[in-house]
C-alpha cells in the first residue's frame, strides 16, 4: 500500500485538496506580501519589479514585462520563459502550475484559471462539512495551463484549467478558452474555436 500523499502532492496531481491547509496559506500570505509591494512599483522602477518577480514565480527569463497590477494566487507555480510581455489588470491563479513559453504576448485583462469544482452539487460539496473544520465546504482541485512559445492571447481572454495553447496560436479578444488549442491557430470566440490555421511557410 503506497503512502498518502498530502495536500500540496494532491493539488499538483488534479487531485481534490484542502485549499485551506497550512502549505496554502503561507504561499498566499508570501504571494500577497510580494504583490502588494510589486503593485506600488512605479512605471521606471524595473530592478525593483525583477527582483520581486523572481521571489514571486517559480522561474522566470529575460526581457519579461509584468504589467501593474497584477494579480495572482501561490506565485510558485507560474514559470516564464524569454521575452513575455504581460499587460496589466491580468490574474494568474496558479493552484497548480502555469507555464508560458517565449516570445509571448499577454494583453489586459486576460485571466488564466487553474481552479476549479465539481459541476454536480453533490460532488461540489464537502461531505460532512462543518464551520469547525479547517476544510473548504466545496471540494477544489486544479489543472495545469501551458501556453506555448510565440503565441499572443487577446484582451480579456480566459483559460480554463487543464487547457494547452500551443505554440504560434493568437486567441481572440474575450475568448474562453475551455479546450486545447493546436500549434499555429488562430482562434477566437466563447467557447474559443480554431478559426483557421497560420504561420504556414510558402513552400
Amino acid at each position: 500500500m503506497g503512502e498518502m500523499k498530502n495536500e500540496l502532492e494532491k493539488c499538483m496531481a488534479g487531485e481534490y485538496y484542502n485549499c485551506h491547509d497550512e502549505i496554502f496559506l503561507g504561499y498566499k500570505t508570501q504571494a500577497r506580501k510580494l504583490l502588494k509591494e510589486y503593485n506600488m512599483l512605479a512605471y521606471e522602477q524595473k530592478e525593483e519589479k525583477a527582483d520581486i518577480l523572481s521571489q514571486l514565480f517559480g522561474s522566470i527569463g529575460t526581457n519579461v514585462s509584468v504589467g501593474l497590477p497584477f494579480i495572482c494566487d501561490y506565485g510558485q507555480n507560474i514559470y516564464i520563459g524569454n521575452n513575455v510581455s504581460v499587460n496589466m489588470n491580468c490574474t494568474f491563479v496558479d493552484c497548480n502550475q502555469i507555464t508560458i513559453g517565449d516570445n509571448v504576448l499577454i494583453a489586459s485583462n486576460v485571466q488564466l484559471y487553474t481552479a476549479t469544482h465539481p459541476v454536480e452539487l453533490s460532488d461540489r460539496l464537502t461531505p460532512d462539512w462543518s464551520p469547525e473544520t479547517d476544510q473548504y465546504f466545496c471540494r477544489t482541485y486544479a489543472l495545469p495551463i501551458r501556453i506555448g512559445n510565440g503565441c499572443w492571447l487577446g484582451g480579456g481572454v480566459i483559460v480554463l484549467p487543464g487547457v494547452t495553447i500551443g505554440d504560434g496560436c493568437v486567441i481572440g479578444a474575450g475568448s474562453v478558452v475551455t479546450k486545447d488549442i493546436p500549434d499555429n491557430s488562430l482562434a477566437v470566440g466563447n467557447p474559443c474555436r480554431v478559426i483557421r490555421p497560420i504561420n504556414r511557410t510558402n513552400v
